[in-house]
């Protein structure tokens, strides 16, 4: 006998709470469908506890220019044991606070892997499930590369795992958890090489952000390894992990190799072949704007459709489709333009709109400006570290309206939500050049960039 709902969510992460939430609060009566700890990638192995750890090392940064501001500490070291049992408590509660929010809105929480048996039915826990509605949010994972020795390596995922700092690393890739991750192994005192199959990181970001982050990884003491494939991981006679790379060339010896080459869905066991759903070229769920899948009635948000691969996307795209569903918003759903984006880099890196290249090629050249500033921000004015701010705005039209913002330096991840307004509400360069800027501060030099 068939338990019946108006809606089964399946995937218990950020998009999944999100959704199944928001259509009880409109009176719908839903399943959720979790094996895993609730709060998926984001808050076990992604932006929550990797934000603590990026915490950690910029701490670190601020002990070294404490001295030039006249502190005279005595530090002895960092205890990786101490920072990974307090991150992960505090996940472990929102692990619990999640659980009793769902609890709260009447949302029926099955701990079990789902896998559909047809168009609007899914087996869970020896349970069978209908409904008219159903969501697939289940989510990515990082991508291992299909070389001799892979397993020795670790994920992002193991990165949180690790039981204390390795003293030297390699980092593989040039994706922003890459950036992230060899910018926290910096700060807290690895020694770090990055290898890059290029020249160079954040490929598909503008430019500007992949050449000032490269740079300030240099500057703290990142070794790049570009032009650098690999081949094989193996382990030599004194344990030491060594890389092979294009060319017959042996990086190392390393402590640690941690893979950041990618994420693919994960859609393997959940049944899809049974309910008729279409996977594009890459591997993800194919959507429409309106998260409908190849079949009517069930529809995927979040990492598993590969579009935007952000918590605050899942959520948003999720609750926008159940406003529509059970809200009575017909036609609302989610842009997917204009998404302000942040990578956590040290310095952070803030990004929102169209690159340089993008705003040429959509309005032509003629009638895109660009505005660039590098600047020491004051607070690095007495510090023998002089990292610098980067920031671009790209505008379109003779109205000059800013269509791209792009920021490198202290304090991006913070200022970038206000100015993402800005643009989406389509200011111009006259607006920003109005607004009486905050002094001293980074941030005011956008309004006032000539």
């Amino acid at each position: 006998m068939s338990d019946t709902f108006d809606l089964v969510v399946i995937g218990g992460g950020s998009g999944g709470l999100a959704s199944s939430q928001r259509a009880a609060e409109y009176g719908a009566r839903v399943a959720l469908v979790e094996s895993g700890p609730l709060g998926g990638t984001c808050v076990n192995v992604g932006c929550v506890p990797k934000k603590i750890m990026w915490n950690a090392a910029d701490l670190g940064s601020a002990l070294i220019d404490a001295a030039d501001y006249g502190f005279r500490l005595d530090a002895h070291g960092h205890d990786w044991k101490h920072l990974k049992q307090v991150r992960d408590d505090y996940v472990h509660r929102l692990n619990g606070i999640y659980a009793a929010n769902l609890a709260r809105r009447n949302v029926e929480l099955v701990r079990a892997h789902a896998s559909f048996l047809g168009p609007h039915t899914v087996a869970a826990g020896g349970r069978t499930l209908e409904a008219p509605h159903i969501i697939i949010a289940t989510g990515g994972r990082p991508t291992v590369p299909q070389i001799p020795g892979a397993q020795l390596g670790l994920t992002s995922d193991d990165f949180f795992r690790l039981p204390e700092r390795p003293q030297r690393v390699a980092v593989v890739g040039g994706s922003y958890i890459a950036v992230e991750l060899a910018a926290i192994f910096a700060g807290l005192s690895s020694k770090v090489t990055l290898v890059l199959r290029h020249e160079s990181v954040l490929r598909s970001f503008e430019p500007m952000l992949g050449e000032a982050s490269l740079k300030s990884l240099q500057e703290e003491g990142v070794e790049i390894a570009m032009h650098s494939s690999p081949t094989g991981l193996t382990r030599n006679g004194a344990g030491a992990l060594e890389l092979e790379v294009a060319g017959g060339r042996r990086l190392g010896p390393f402590d640690a190799v941690q893979f950041a080459i990618g994420r693919e869905a994960v859609v393997d066991g959940v049944g899809l072949d049974k309910a008729g759903v279409q996977l594009d070229a890459q591997g993800y769920i194919g959507t429409d704007k309106y998260q409908a899948t190849s079949v009517p009635g069930i529809y995927a948000i979040g990492d598993v459709t590969g579009r935007v691969q952000l918590t605050p996307v899942a959520i948003a795209a999720g609750r926008r489709l159940c406003d529509r569903l059970f809200g009575g918003q017909e036609g609302r759903f989610l842009d997917y333009e204009n998404v302000p984006t942040v990578i956590f880099g040290h310095p952070p890196i803030g990004t929102v709109g169209l690159t340089e290249r993008a705003a040429r090629e959509r309005f032509g050249n003629e009638n895109v400006r660009v505005f660039r500033s590098s600047f020491v921000p004051l607070y690095h004015a007495v510090t023998t570290a002089k990292v610098r701010v980067d920031m671009k705005l790209v505008t379109a039209g003779p109205e000059q309206r800013i269509v791209g913002i792009h920021i490198v330096g202290a304090g991006a991840d913070e200022m970038l939500q206000g100015f993402a307004v800005a643009l989406r509400m389509g200011a111009t360069k006259k607006d920003f050049d109005d607004t009486v800027a905050i002094h001293p501060t980074s941030a005011e030099e956008l309004v006032t960039m000539r």
